[in-house]
């Protein structure tokens, strides 16, 4: 089978399991459900692609609450889960330096597009970005900045486009659910 027959095998055989189930955390000291922008936007852009919103939270930036909505969504029904916010370097963003610690098989290549994309918007302040991406428990986890501009890439140049090629290659038919002994 060649690569292009291969890929167009997988894109067929996702397409036949249906929308994606998606979490969304917004990771923020000042956000409401009014004025969570990134949180309303990314709902808006799940469903408009076909997918369906199965959690939405706003957490505060304390990393006993990162964790808590980490391990809460991926004993749900979602297989991708979206964070956004707190991956700066400032004292307060602890949202990486959480995610980073539980993420079992990281996915390199999402950080580096992202910071590669947004050098085209904001230059070399594309550095300070810790965004990242990687497994946990069978779900596909995102952690991108807090800014509407980077939520929007993010979603748009590299996570809707594979969104369901990602969520069915690794997430397990049947996750675990919370009690199954499965330890965290």
């Amino acid at each position: 089978m060649t690569t292009e027959s291969s890929e167009r095998h997988h894109r067929a055989a996702d397409a036949e399991r249906g929308p994606v189930p998606v979490a969304l955390v917004t990771v923020s000291d000042s956000r409401t459900e009014e004025t969570d922008t990134n949180g309303i936007w990314l709902r808006q852009a799940v469903e408009a692609a076909g997918h369906h919103v199965e959690g939405c939270r706003i957490i505060r930036d304390e990393p006993a609450e990162v964790e808590a909505a980490l391990r809460a969504m991926a004993f749900g029904a979602a297989r991708v889960i979206v964070f956004n916010g707190g991956t700066g370097i400032a004292p307060r963003d602890t949202t990486y330096d959480v995610l980073v610690r539980h993420l079992e098989k990281p996915i390199p290549g999402f950080g580096e597009l992202f910071r590669m994309l947004s050098w085209e918007q904001v230059g070399a302040a594309a550095m300070l970005s810790r965004a990242t991406a990687g497994l946990y428990r069978g779900r596909v986890v995102f952690s991108l900045p807090g800014s509407p501009a980077a939520v929007r890439l993010a979603w748009e140049r590299l996570i809707e486009p594979e969104l369901k090629h990602m969520a069915w290659l690794v997430a397990p038919e049947h996750p675990p659910r919370a009690g199954d002994g499965v330890n965290g």
